[in-house]
């Protein structure tokens, strides 16, 4: 067991997350493992009315309030890490949390993001070249999905950001843990001329879920050769996947590391075993009930 509970009061920290699939595909698998004293809720800052700043002491008051453990979304997975105890190597690395575990009233941050992406790369995209690499985003994902992708093999690792220090940054990171790995920020603007001389393209970033219509880049710098992934899975065909299709392109959608992620966060918090192929198929059902709605 990794905490000292068998209660388990698990929260969702993110602002403007309400549409979150996360507690259902959470309590879900808790009855399928028949945990039933098991609960996920959400901690909407956005509905609170508290400003993303404050995720640190959010974390502490839910946690000193009952919660048993914590997942933690956009975009707060940056902002919390100075509000924890004790952070994991990943964690540390990436200066990014999804997880915060409480062991004998220590806050632990961990991070799966990315062992997720991780997973999800080597499952639907077994046979992609990846030696060179345009990133879309550089937030608590994109930094998830930067080290995945190094740890992956890519070799030549163009991140782009709306923050030219956040991805210069994300860079220096990835550069000091992965030395084979050469690094290179791009501004966002940038993207395009770049995907003439990668392998595959990565969106870390929100834009094309919910709320955030559109693509990253202009999806006219696509070719058929690249392989494109999006961690937006809200909806599962983004307007870049769409284009990317259309191309012939390989794609990887957001579900499949919003899964492998879950899965593991799951571990960490209940020190059970979840099960990814359930998780994935109830995950399907989930999105065909809210597409027919």
């Amino acid at each position: 067991m990794t905490t000292e509970y068998t209660r388990h009061r698990i929260g969702l920290v993110g602002s403007g997350i309400a549409t979150s699939l996360s507690p259902a595909l959470h309590a879900h698998e808790a009855a399928a493992l028949g945990l039933d004293d098991y609960s996920y809720e959400l901690i909407d800052l956005e509905n609170l009315n508290i400003p993303v700043e404050k995720t640190g002491e959010v974390v502490r008051g839910a946690v000193g309030g009952d919660f048993t453990g914590l997942n933690i979304t956009h975009p707060c997975k940056q902002v919390v890490v100075d509000g924890l105890d004790e952070l994991s190597d990943n964690a540390r690395l990436l200066g990014a949390v999804n997880t915060v575990v409480v062991d004998n009233g220590r806050l632990i941050g961990h991070n799966t993001d990315h062992s997720g992406f991780l997973t999800a790369l080597q499952r639907s995209l077994p046979d992609a070249a990846l030696d060179r690499v345009v990133l879309a985003g550089a937030g608590g994902a994109g930094s998830a999905v930067a080290y995945a992708l190094a740890a992956a093999g890519t070799t030549d690792l163009r991140i782009a950001d709306i923050d030219p220090d956040r991805a210069a940054d994300v860079c220096s990171r990835v550069a000091s843990a992965f030395p084979a790995t050469r690094t290179t920020a791009l501004a966002i603007g940038e993207i395009a001329v770049n995907l003439t001389t990668c392998d595959g393209v990565v969106n870390a970033s929100p834009i094309g879920m919910v709320g955030h219509p559109g693509t990253p880049f202009d999806p006219a710098a696509l070719h058929s050769d690249l392989w494109v992934a999006d961690i937006v899975y809200r909806p599962m065909r983004t307007e870049l996947l769409d284009a990317a299709l259309a191309l012939g392109c390989s794609v990887l959608d957001g579900g499949q590391m919003l899964v492998a992620q879950a899965s593991d966060t799951f571990t960490l918090l209940t020190g059970i075993e979840a099960d990814p192929d359930r998780m994935r198929s109830h995950l399907s059902e989930m999105l065909s009930e809210t597409a027919r709605a």
